[in-house]
């Protein structure tokens, strides 16, 4: 397993997972509507709603990191973020099974629990969030999500393709940092939507290799977000502030620990975060 897929290679993290993978010495095909800039690999233009592309695309690569997708609301149509974020997974995951690749991992969110993008917003039903929470989506990106690991389990079932959907938070980049920590200072509730949590790119793109490399992985998502949480305000505060009507809390909070729990990936893939805004 050397010829790795990146499809969405030229996004944020897509850039990232390019370059994790050859600092690891995987050769790398990026598959996307526009080439990754200064990026010394393999280059595919293709439209993954339709299935024949995604066939062609895929065609001589061994595994697949699907990252490709409408990112969140605003830009686009709910039906268009629908059909473009669902299709084009199922036709990536089709093409992977039959050129009899093993190994897949998609990019699912933490967007598909519905707290983000939520017209009526609601707080979760207990803390940590973890994968066994409801998913509870009131908009086609999060709905997109939760198709797509539904998606995925079909096809393992089906074949034994090996899926991974990672859900990731907030995605932040190295230069994001200085601005968001001077928001998160003079703001303390502007992270409440996304229960203050967020990974920075270079973790994120460390657990799509992880997902890759091992074995006997389920369909089932795996939360990728940090160990504490984006607020220099520490977790029970926060709680008491922001979410008072959460009464159920199954571990320990103190300090500045994360409400959305990584344990599952921690323990699965021996992932662990390191940046973070103390980092910095």
């Amino acid at each position: 397993m050397k010829r790795i897929a990146v499809t969405g290679g030229s996004g944020k993290l897509g850039l990232y997972v390019i370059d994790e993978l050859l600092r690891h010495g995987y050769e790398v095909t990026v598959i996307d509507s526009k080439a990754p800039e200064g990026r010394k690999c393999k280059y595919v233009h293709a439209q993954l709603t339709d299935a024949g592309e995604a066939y062609g695309a895929l065609k001589g690569t061994d595994a697949v990191i699907h990252l490709a997708a409408v990112p969140g609301l605003g830009l686009y149509t709910h039906g268009r973020i629908y059909f473009n974020n669902v299709m084009s997974t199922y036709n990536i995951l089709e093409a992977a099974e039959a050129l009899g690749m093993r190994k897949t991992v998609i990019g699912s969110s933490e967007s598909s629990y519905g707290f983000y993008w939520a017209t009526h917003p609601f707080v979760p039903d207990y803390f940590p969030v973890d994968e066994a929470h409801p998913q509870k989506p009131q908009e086609t990106y999060g709905l997109s999500k939760v198709l797509n690991e539904s998606t995925a389990a079909m096809f393992y079932r089906n074949s034994g393709l090996q899926v991974v959907p990672l859900r990731f938070s907030t995605i932040i980049s190295e230069r994001e940092w200085p601005d968001l920590t001077r928001a998160m200072k003079s703001n303390p509730a502007l992270f409440k939507r996304n229960l203050y949590s967020h990974v920075d790119v270079r973790d994120a793109s460390a657990a799509c290799r992880l997902a890759l490399e091992t074995d006997g992985l389920s369909p089932e998502g795996m939360n990728i977000t940090s160990s504490v949480t984006l607020s220099d305000v520490e977790t029970p505060e926060l709680i008491a502030s922001y979410f008072p009507e959460v009464t159920d809390i199954r571990e320990e909070l103190s300090g500045f620990t994360a409400l959305v729990s990584n344990r599952r990936a921690r323990e699965a893939l021996c992932w662990e975060p390191v940046y973070t805004w103390q980092n910095y």
